[in-house]
């Protein structure tokens, strides 16, 4: 059987394509492009916003178009959330986001019988966390390892919870065997990725954290980068930082989700801090990690912001001093109660994004500023405009001349920036 995928949305989900298609190659089948003809086309759906779900639906019915005689399956958030319009789109098999090693199965009794199936539970009836293979896509010097699944924070704006189903942690050693394989496959890096990371071992009752976890997977694999996915900034506290200050192997980058830099936001958001504990996680990661790039999301104009409101937001990002930002405007999710709040003209949240880009692209100048003279290790990906392109420990991105560097760690010392990109010269080998 020749399977072609497509994914839509996060992280979490760009893993378990990528384990379903090692899934599926060892069970005897080939993993084809798009582009090309295949038996069946699965499309591993997104539905955080309105939008996602519009994305979703336009790739399935290209799909259904273009491949008329082909399976196409559909997986994921949106068929977990919405089964009903997922039925309507006509697809030959749905699934939800669990049970990936069963979708396979049933995408092979699909194809066998050319019948229409459906396997959708119920989120909230999971409790175990499901282990898939670990790995990268082919060609990269990074993997990531999905080490939790679930979320419990019910922010108003966010329907992922109803999606993903409670907290579930990979078992400590589960996580420690996988890195010690994407090792052994020679990555360089690891990525832990989950929908909320912060809560891992809150389900094991073992009494440990996230900060053991990554004390162990530092001890299991100490040439080996890691990284840490998006934190909930109640995390990053004196003592985790103390801990995490103590990895050798530990990138001082830190995505600390934001969202709002207002209180009034911040609690119509339901998130479960104020700007003084953000400051406060903030001031912390700088006070134990040297110059750590801390980043973050932000959401602009949702529901009943007031420019006044915005304003605080724009003071309170200059007060923190991102090293960069992913910024959107807000986008109503049906089903979450922010959806039934007055909204915000769109016009007004596209030019409050606007702003706060400018905002964040003058934070990022300043930062990538103060990393000129520095000196780090750079692990190499691919060739870029004649030199080569590679990431520092805080993930800034890194041009240095230089050939047949792919996968290799180099130290370089920059030596200017465009306010986006730094630009180096290899030293030695790191």
């Amino acid at each position: 059987m020749r399977v072609a995928m497509y994914t839509l949305g996060c992280k979490v989900n760009q893993y378990e394509t990528q384990a379903m298609e090692q899934t599926l190659r060892t069970m005897g089948h080939q993993v084809v492009d798009l582009s090309d003809e295949a038996d069946a086309y699965v499309v591993n759906t997104c539905s955080v916003t309105a939008v996602s779900d519009q994305k979703s639906r336009q790739v399935i019915h290209r799909l259904r178009r273009e491949h008329p005689g082909a399976i196409v399956a559909v997986c994921g958030c949106y068929p977990q959330t919405h089964p009903e319009e997922a039925r309507a789109l006509g697809v030959d098999l749905i699934a939800g986001t669990g049970d990936r090693a069963g979708f396979l199965t049933l995408l092979e009794r699909t194809v066998q019988e050319r019948r229409p199936l459906e396997a959708i539970d119920r989120a909230f009836d999971r409790r175990s966390f499901e282990v898939l293979r670990a790995g990268g896509a082919e060609g990269r010097t990074r993997a990531m390892l999905k080490v939790e699944d679930g979320c419990v924070n019910f922010c108003t704006y966010c329907i992922i919870p109803y999606a993903r189903g409670p907290v579930r942690s990979a078992p400590l050693e589960v996580a420690v065997e996988q890195a010690v394989g994407l090792r052994q496959a020679g990555y360089r890096e690891i990525v832990l990725t989950g929908i909320e990371i912060s809560s891992w071992g809150r389900d094991l009752k073992t009494g440990q954290s996230l900060i053991d976890l990554m004390e162990a997977l530092s001890a299991a694999v100490p040439e080996v980068r890691l990284r840490l996915g998006s934190l909930e900034p109640r995390t990053v506290t004196e003592e985790f930082c103390r801990r995490a200050a103590e990895l050798p192997n530990l990138c001082p980058q830190f995505h600390l989700s934001l969202q709002s830099g207002c209180d009034e936001t911040l609690h119509r958001m339901n998130r479960k801090y104020d700007t003084a504990r953000y400051q406060e996680s903030v001031d912390l990661l700088r006070r134990f990690f040297r110059r750590p790039a801390v980043t973050t999301d932000l959401i602009t104009g949702f529901p009943e912001e007031t420019e006044e409101e915005f304003s605080k937001t724009l003071d309170f990002l200059r007060r923190c001093g991102f090293a960069q930002m992913h910024i959107f405007p807000y986008s109503r999710r049906p089903g979450t109660p922010a959806a039934d709040m007055a909204q915000v003209p769109a016009a007004v949240k596209e030019e409050r994004a606007r702003r706060a880009s400018a905002v964040a692209a003058e934070l990022r100048a300043a930062y990538l500023s103060g990393c000129v003279g520095e000196v780090y290790p750079v692990l190499f990906e691919q060739p870029r405009g004649g030199a080569f392109f590679g990431r520092a420990p805080n993930y800034m991105e890194v041009l240095a001349a230089g050939e047949d560097l792919h996968n290799a760690i180099r130290l370089v010392r920059i030596t200017g920036t465009d306010g986006k990109t730094l630009f180096g010269e290899i030293e030695e080998t790191a």
